[in-house]
């Protein structure tokens, strides 16, 4: 035997999946049971058989023959009274006898039919029986009534021979018959007993069977899925290392070999994300350093440098006013240029830091009645709306958790853009709406000013973005950015409607509850936190 015969074949069967084996185990015990179902119809068909011809045939068989063999008797006693009295009333058994003969002789022969013994033993009563007729019977019977048959003297030794003859064949005709009876009962009890012996077999197939395809479903599919359940949850509970035992037919194999690939990819991407972590950890730290620096830079910005501004401003002002007039056309223009500068760097600076506190300085969220903030917003804007001329009406506004100091800075910037960009010759008119939109309530502000141009519809939410030169209408162009960014975070968006053509329609939504945020409190002191200090 060469080295190759030795070595162990692969087992054939580690190949088959789970449908393989259901198919093959179904197969298999259909086939059983098919083989049990068809051997137990047979078994009953015999039974049913066997039982039809023992009830159907031979018992009736037998009792016929009985009842012919009585008739013939009833024959045999009326002929030999009437033989010997003559008396009429002893052939009315002999005619009733030969009625009843031939009566149960037809039954015989339809009950024994394809039966040649039978059919030999019937033939062999009815040759006797007319043999004992045409030589005894019928002679008696025809003798003149009312006295003594001549006949029957000499017809008495013939007719007890020739009756006895009758009566052997009779006899053996009962002996097969009782014997035929005896054979089909045998036959019946012993295809009974065959037929409980296969029902029991069934049973016990099937009970096998039972246990069988439970047994091959715990151990093939069970108890496979039970195990990779069990390493599952070793894995999901934090033990990221252990590994899937592929178990069970080739097809669950293959999925526990799978499901153990994905969590060794899951191993390397916790991996990977745990480094990545790390490092967003890093940059989150160098972020809030940055975030800290460009605090102290917003620290600086209002104070080192509003000073030396403060300064510049306050002295051309005092320049202003004293040589006004008293210098040429050139020397006020430059005095001009120098306030104006002034006092627009003062403003852009004071713009820039109220923008950079969105969401660190004012941040604290609370019940606000947006009523009252709308309100208070009006009256800051009181001035400016009266020198316009502007209407502001507004459906009842709801109570939401926001920052109250936030909200006052956005219905300022959004009413005061809609006084400030008005319609030459023509009183704004600013209205405000509001719906519920599942979690978050809308808002509109719509005014009937000079409106904005659909490309420019995005841009204006850029700080510095400005449509208009500060000659036409001042301002620093934060107003709508800082707009924006109380929004968002608020938890909601802005935009402005570019199907609204009578002037502009900014449309907003802020949410019901309060928003969960990532910015925190600002590391400047709180002195500088209050505001910027006051101008000259």
């Amino acid at each position: 035997m060469t080295g190759d015969q030795r070595r162990p074949q692969p087992r054939r069967f580690t190949t088959w999946t789970t449908r393989r084996w259901l198919r093959v185990g179904v197969a298999a015990a259909l086939t059983v049971l098919v083989l049990l179902g068809v051997i137990g119809a047979w078994v009953l068909g015999r039974t049913a058989s066997l039982s039809e011809e023992l009830v159907d045939t031979r018992s009736p068989a037998l009792t016929t023959s009985f009842r012919l063999e009585s008739a013939l008797l009833n024959q045999e006693t009326g002929i030999r009274g009437y033989g010997l009295t003559g008396a009429p009333e002893f052939l009315e058994p002999y005619r009733k006898g030969l009625a009843e003969e031939a009566e149960f002789t037809a039954r015989l022969q339809e009950l024994l039919h394809g039966d040649r013994g039978g059919l030999a033993d019937l033939k062999a009563v009815q040759d006797a029986a007319a043999v004992w007729q045409e030589r005894i019977a019928r002679p008696v019977a025809a003798s003149p009534a009312g006295q003594a048959s001549p006949l029957a003297p000499e017809a008495t030794a013939e007719g007890k021979q020739s009756f006895d003859s009758l009566r052997a064949a009779m006899t053996a005709q009962q002996e097969r018959l009782r014997t035929d009876r005896a054979q089909a009962r045998e036959d019946l009890l012993t295809t009974m007993a065959l037929r409980n012996w296969v029902f029991v077999t069934i049973a016990a197939v099937i009970a096998l069977l039972a246990t069988l395809v439970f047994e091959g479903l715990r151990r093939g599919i069970t108890t496979p899925l039970e195990q990779l359940g069990t390493d599952a949850r070793i894995i999901a509970g934090g033990d990221f290392d252990h590994p899937i035992t592929p178990t069970g037919p080739a097809d669950l194999r293959h999925l526990s070999g799978e499901i153990d690939f994905m969590r060794r990819r899951l191993v390397r991407e916790l991996a990977f994300t745990e480094e990545a972590r790390q490092r967003l950890d890093a940059q989150a730290a160098d972020l809030k350093r940055s975030n800290a620096e460009l605090e102290q830079f917003a620290y600086v910005a209002s104070h080192d440098l509003q000073e030396p501004l403060r300064k510049v401003s306050s002295f051309t002002q005092l320049l202003q006013r004293r040589y006004g007039g008293q210098l040429d056309a050139k020397a006020d223009q430059y005095i001009d240029f120098a306030v104006d500068g002034a006092n627009r760097m003062q403003t852009l600076i004071n713009d820039l830091l109220d923008f950079s506190r969105v969401g660190r300085v004012h941040h604290e969220h609370q019940t606000v009645d947006l009523n009252e903030v709308l309100a208070r917003s009006l009256s800051s804007l009181e001035v400016s709306i009266e020198e316009a001329g502007a209407t502001v009406t507004s459906h009842p506004l709801p109570t939401i958790a926001a920052d109250p100091t936030q909200m006052g800075m956005l219905w300022q910037n959004l009413i005061g853009n809609a006084v400030k960009f008005r319609r030459p010759g023509q009183e704004p008119s600013i209205h405000i709406t509001t719906t519920r939109v599942d979690a978050l309530w809308q808002f509109t502000v719509t005014d009937n000013g000079i409106g904005i141009a659909p490309e420019y519809a995005e841009k204006v939410f850029v700080i510095f973005q400005r449509l208009h030169t500060k000659d036409a209408y001042s301002g620093s162009g934060i107003g709508l950015a800082m707009c924006k960014k109380i929004v968002e975070f608020h938890g909601g968006t802005i935009a402005v409607d570019p199907d609204y053509r009578e002037g502009t329609r900014i449309t907003f939504t802020l949410a019901a509850g309060p928003q969960p945020q990532n910015l925190g409190p600002s590391t400047l002191p709180e002195a500088t936190r209050g505001g910027t200090e006051g101008q000259p």
